[in-house]
């Protein structure tokens, strides 16, 4: 964002794209203005290596594949440390962050077991400024706009004020 000349912004992230956005929160509170995590993925402690086992075959072999300099061991090192060792609710931060994160969020649970509902709603309750958008969402077609529509008016509320010089 420095290299764009954006001072606040809105983030918006489906899937890892919600532990990648908390990861992020922390480090710019200031910045962030609003964030939208639709069908966050999280940690489900009945279910620990689910998204080990996933990601291992998804996409570590296309990567190794496309990338020489990068093997399978770091492809497990890397998941090891993202989806095992940190496993706690949204694996890149602890309850307590989310706990103390003041930006405004909103939530869009799915519940599969990459997604798992239990964790966004977890979520939803712990972070003080934390919506949670219609559940389910997306199972039917006639729920999607409604939930776009959600995302643009929570987007729109919470939309930085521009600074004219």
């Amino acid at each position: 964002m420095d290299h764009l000349g954006l001072g606040a912004f809105m983030v918006l992230g489906f899937c890892i794209g919600g532990p990648f956005i908390w990861n992020l929160l922390p480090r710019a509170p200031a910045r962030i203005v609003a964030a939208v995590l639709a069908q966050p993925s999280g940690f489900r402690p009945e279910r620990p290596d689910d998204s080990y086992h996933h990601n291992i075959p998804g996409w570590g072999p296309a990567l190794c594949a496309r990338r020489p300099d990068i093997t399978t061991a770091m492809v497990h090192d890397f998941l090891t440390q993202m989806y095992t060792k940190r496993a706690d609710c949204v694996y890149t931060v602890t309850r307590d962050c989310v706990r103390s994160c003041q930006t405004p969020i909103l939530v869009l649970p799915d519940d599969v077991p990459a997604h798992p509902y239990a964790v966004a709603m977890e979520t939803v309750h712990l972070a003080p400024n934390a919506q949670v958008s219609l559940y389910p969402w997306k199972d039917t077609q006639d729920k999607i706009p409604l939930a776009v529509r959600h995302i643009r008016t929570f987007l729109r509320a919470h939309q930085p004020v521009a600074v004219v010089h």
